[in-house]
């Protein structure tokens, strides 16, 4: 009788945590037409947001440790962006994907990139 119940148990929590449901099918169908003529724009255009969000990723570690070396050596955050250039923290501010901002926020140390 207690392995039938121990089976049942392992049984449901298997089939309780099995992957992520979250995404809808017309979630998925947006990611992808599916339509073997349209694959490559599919391809270049998943390369591209791919490419985007790896600059991205850079870009942002890049400021985010050179914003902590002048918290360390200054004692406080750059009041701006310019300010760690102008220190010569970094070479110069990256560039962003076109349509995005970097968003600072001076009390914090804090930065990311937003749409304009």
């Amino acid at each position: 009788m207690k392995r039938i119940i121990v089976v049942l148990s392992l049984g449901i929590l298997a089939v309780a945590g099995c992957g992520d449901q979250s995404k809808t099918a017309s979630d998925k169908a947006k990611e992808s037409s599916g339509n073997p003529l349209t694959a490559p724009a599919d391809y270049v255009g998943a390369v591209v947001k791919a490419q985007q969000t790896a600059v991205k990723t850079v870009d942002i570690a890049s400021i985010t440790k050179a914003i902590q070396m002048f918290s360390v050596e200054q004692g406080r955050y750059p009041k701006t962006l310019d300010e760690l250039v102008a220190e010569q923290y970094l070479p110069r501010i990256p560039e962003v994907p076109q349509g995005m901002r970097f968003q600072y926020h001076s009390n914090t140390g804090t930065v990311k990139i937003v749409p304009q």
